[in-house]
Parts: C-alpha cells; sequence; structure tokens
C-alpha cells in the first residue's frame, strides 16, 4: 500500500514557501503522494441555498494543476494527486490540455481524482451549471479519455461538441482518473466510470463502504484487483491513530492512503511537516512506510 499526505491549504495562508517546503519534505520524508484539494472560490454561508460544504471566503485554496506543475520541477519522484478536481465547473477540453501538459512535464506522476463538489457559487461564478453536474462529469471523462488517445476527435454530447480537433502534443499514457466523495451515488458513478475511488474517511466509514463499492464493479463487470482504492484518513488525529486506520485499510484491500496534518492546531508548514514525519516513522515502524 502506498502512503502519502494531504497538502494543508487552509492552515498556511496561501504561503507559496510552505507549497515548496512541504513538497520538498514530502519526497524527503519517503511518502509516496502528496495530494491537493481544490476550489476555485470561496464564499460566505449567509445566503440561501447555503453552500453544504465546510469552507468559505476565510479559507485559502491553490489551484492544484498549478501547483502542481511548480512541484513537478523541484521533485522528481512523488506523485501529484487532484484529490479532487471539481470537473464540472471546467471546460473540459482546457483540462485535458493542462492535465497532458502536467502529466508529461511531471514524467508520468500526475493522478486525476474528480469530483462534483458542493459550492453552487463557485459554479455560478465559472459560469457553469450546478444542477448538471453529476451527468456532466461523466460525459467530461469519456471526452477526456479521448482527447488523451485520439489523434483527431469528434465529439458530440449533451454538454460539449468537438468537431475534428487535437490536443498536440497528447500524453504518454491515458492520465487515470479516479472519483471521490462519500455518498451512494459518488460510488455507483465511480464503480461505472473511474480508475479508482478517494475514500473520505471521517465523513463516511470507508471500510464500511468497500464491499458496497466492490458490488457495484462487479455489477458493471469490472475487475476489482485492478481498481484503485485510496483512504483520506481524516479522522485518524495522531500517529498510533493513522497507523491503526492505515492497517485496517489495507486488510481490506486498500491500494493507497493519505495522511491528514489540519486540525492539530499547527500554524506553520514546520510544524507540518514535523507531525507528518513522527506518522512516517510510527508507520515505518509498523512495516506501513519504507524505512
Amino acid at each position: 500500500m502506498k502512503i502519502g499526505i494531504i497538502y494543508p491549504q487552509t492552515e498556511l495562508g496561501g504561503d507559496p514557501a510552505a507549497v515548496r517546503a512541504i513538497g520538498l519534505a514530502t519526497e524527503e520524508i519517503g511518502y509516496d503522494h502528496l495530494l491537493v484539494y481544490d476550489h476555485v472560490l470561496g464564499s460566505p454561508h449567509d445566503r440561501e441555498p447555503k453552500p453544504s460544504g465546510p469552507y468559505t471566503d476565510k479559507d485559502p485554496f491553490h489551484d492544484p494543476l498549478v501547483m502542481f506543475a511548480y512541484l513537478a520541477a523541484i521533485t522528481r519522484r512523488i506523485e501529484l494527486v487532484a484529490g479532487v478536481l471539481i470537473l464540472p465547473q471546467r471546460q473540459t477540453a482546457l483540462v485535458a490540455r493542462q492535465a497532458a501538459d502536467l502529466d508529461l512535464l511531471s514524467g508520468e506522476r500526475f493522478r486525476m481524482g474528480v469530483g462534483i463538489g458542493w459550492n453552487h457559487v463557485e459554479y455560478e461564478a465559472l459560469g457553469q451549471d450546478f444542477t448538471t453536474r453529476g451527468r456532466r462529469v461523466g460525459e467530461q471523462v469519456e471526452l477526456l479519455r479521448k482527447f488523451w488517445n485520439e489523434p483527431l476527435v469528434s465529439f458530440a454530447g449533451q454538454f460539449d461538441q468537438v468537431d475534428r480537433a487535437a490536443l498536440n502534443p497528447r500524453p504518454k499514457r491515458t492520465i487515470p482518473i479516479w472519483m471521490g466523495g462519500f455518498a451512494d451515488i459518488a460510488l455507483r458513478r465511480a464503480a461505472r466510470l473511474a480508475d479508482g475511488f478517494i475514500f473520505a474517511d471521517g465523513i463516511a466509514d470507508s471500510v464500511a463502504q468497500m464491499p458496497l463499492l466492490r458490488e457495484y464493479l462487479k455489477a458493471e463487470s469490472r475487475d476489482a484487483s485492478s481498481f484503485g482504492l485510496h483512504c483520506n484518513m481524516l479522522f485518524a488525529k495522531d500517529p498510533a491513530a493513522v497507523v491503526e486506520r492505515a492497517r485496517q485499510w489495507q486488510d481490506v484491500g486498500g491500494t493507497h492512503a493519505s495522511v491528514v496534518t489540519m486540525g492539530l492546531g499547527f500554524t506553520t508548514a514546520g510544524e507540518h511537516i514535523a507531525y507528518a514525519r513522527q506518522v512516517a516513522e510510527a508507520l515505518a515502524r509498523a512495516g506501513l512506510l519504507p524505512a
């Protein structure tokens, strides 16, 4: 099982030096990947309908694709994971171009997790329809794979139209597309369309959801052994708890897991790095991370 960390965006004030420090430390400590959340805009919740998610205009976010392009130049090994990119609020062809370049420039180290988000204000500001986001994301995944694999693309969908257009250069591979979320409909969608699923453990019980996802994969005639299973260990708040949850996740067939450093009272990048190092040492003693 591969273990990485989640970049603590909301607690670092948008500091560019923290991006560099944590990116380099992730690789130096021995983690497998750095996972980054996505929001283009934040908004106050004093409105109707009230956005359903936890973040407001006070929470800073870097764009994952831009941040990863920077990290691709200063790291050599770690996987760069969007966990998740809110795909339906973006133009599909533009994401195809950005993702292709990121994968080329990083040496095929990009994994694109996608989801549908929860902030209608963000969708409206980006000129997209919040109410159709679930339907749109499936069509987008199909079109992205066409752009990455076909020399000339024609596509007539409900949301995107392409008349004999090319993505040039294309990536050297089909970039992995994983989906994320915690609701039943997200599991069903991933079983039908994705290469893997990113569980939000703590919002839902990821271990308990695993059998359900496997049922959906079977119903879609998908090979469960080749489907990625990634757990964001949100509720594990100390090294011992991380080790315990990582073991549980490995025991049920999990392939990836991410450590969270947010919500622990840290105020500097150095404090986040020190905790990540403590967790890595505990995981190494447990045989879950290379020493």
